[in-house]
């Protein structure tokens, strides 16, 4: 994979130029696009800054975001050819850093459950996951250094662990969604993928401003809670694999990691995701439901005419259990620095007709908390594990993160 800080560096030091880096990506994609599929779009004239602490980094952006000059298609053939005349704000301000949004890659239709043409970058007949799939898959294989995803249930966190690259869903709206096709504006979040831990944390914190996200370190004990969401259904044996070695080699760099059963209420919070997923989702493309449902593809229709059926009752009681299940999981914060979990139910499946299952990233995009996926070495076809931190603490899930990568590679 392409490590954005490695690249900086080496621009930095003078050994690589700006270009030099952008022509890095172009060549990688040469190589290996024809047969992943990743991107929908690039911009052949993209402009190259030679300044800005993110000059010579290549983004792909996930077709759900806007960026001036490449078509938003939205997966979707309602919106072919459709070119957005502004970018994102979130495109806007990688553009101030330096960076170059160089291509657009694929996206399930409206960042719901369709699967894409993109293949895994470790085996072509296995999913890379959704709805982030172009983005992950591009990262995974050595395309670019840094991509943007989108998160509703699962779409940073689980194709990041299928395709063996880091992630973060930070923080519910730390990046703004202004720009962004909306899905569910009480769950829509958008991620980084890059090469390793630091490298998102070093990249979230240029996008947000906030240094203090990259400087961020664990505590030289800190307390991991273990959680296996037990309500969900189990695991398959390499993400039970994945997660114990995550665990052993935390605990060799010096954490404190004991079993946490989370409370009832956040297991009924998590029953109720998909009641505001759908709820929400159906009236945030009332204008496609309404006018070109025959051109949904069928697990978007299915899940909007899911939505229809919803109550505004229904939706309300959902919020209040996920309102509730924040301030209880506040207070199981109060003992632990961070949360160790499962980023997938295993490794990618065998198929590019399904995208996976979402069901242990749901609840923590419900609670609007950071979840970071770290890449665990070893398996053939990757498996991650999740790390996640308190609301508006994203540095030290980062820190955590990063130092059980560093562990799991010694």
């Amino acid at each position: 994979m392409l490590s954005l800080l490695d690249l900086r560096a080496r621009i930095e030091a003078g050994t690589l130029t700006p270009a030099g880096a952008i022509d890095l990506c172009r060549a990688a994609i040469a190589a290996r696009e024809p047969e992943l599929r990743a991107l929908v779009a690039m911009d052949e004239a993209a402009a190259i800054p030679e300044a800005g602490p993110l000059a010579g980094i290549a983004v792909g952006v996930k077709d759900i975001i806007d960026s001036a000059g490449l078509p938003t298609q939205m997966g979707s053939s309602i919106y072919e050819g459709w070119r957005p005349r502004g970018d994102a704000a979130v495109v806007a301000r990688l553009k101030r850093l330096g960076a170059v949004a160089l291509a657009k890659t694929t996206t399930t239709a409206f960042a719901s459950s369709d699967p894409t043409g993109t293949v895994n970058p470790h085996d072509p007949g296995h999913t890379p996951g959704g709805s982030s799939a172009g983005s992950a898959a591009a990262v995974g294989a050595g395309l670019l250094p840094l991509a943007l995803g989108t998160q509703t249930a699962g779409s940073v966190i689980r194709p990041a662990s299928y395709c063996g690259c880091a992630a973060v869903k930070p923080s519910f709206r730390l990046i703004p969604t202004v720009g962004v096709k909306t899905y569910s504006w009480a769950l829509d979040t958008v991620g980084l993928f890059a090469a390793g831990v630091a490298d998102v944390a070093h990249a979230l914190a240029l996008v947000t401003g906030r240094p203090e996200i990259d400087r961020a370190e664990a505590a030289s004990a800190p307390r991991i809670g273990l959680v296996r969401q037990d309500f969900a259904e189990p695991p398959e044996p390499e993400a039970e694999s994945a997660l114990m070695r995550a665990r052993r080699a935390a605990e060799r760099a010096g954490a404190r990691v004991t079993d946490l059963a989370l409370p009832p209420e956040l297991a009924q919070a998590w029953e109720r995701h998909r009641f505001i997923q759908n709820y929400e989702g159906r009236l945030a493309l009332a204008w496609e439901y309404d006018a070109h449902r025959d051109a949904l593809p069928p697990r978007v229709r299915e899940h909007l005419d899911v939505g229809d059926g919803i109550s505004p009752a229904e939706y309300d009681d959902a919020r209040r259990h996920g309102h509730h299940a924040r301030r209880v999981l506040k207070g199981v914060f109060a003992d632990y620095d961070a949360i160790l979990t499962f980023s997938a139910p295993g490794p990618a499946p065998a198929t590019l007709a399904f995208t996976g299952d979402p069901r242990f990233n749901q609840l923590w995009t419900l609670m609007g908390v950071p979840c970071v996926n770290v890449p665990v070495p070893g398996d053939r076809l990757p498996v991650g594990v999740q790390v996640i931190g308190r609301f508006g603490d994203d540095g030290r899930a980062l820190a955590v993160a990063r130092m059980i990568e560093y562990a799991l590679r010694s």
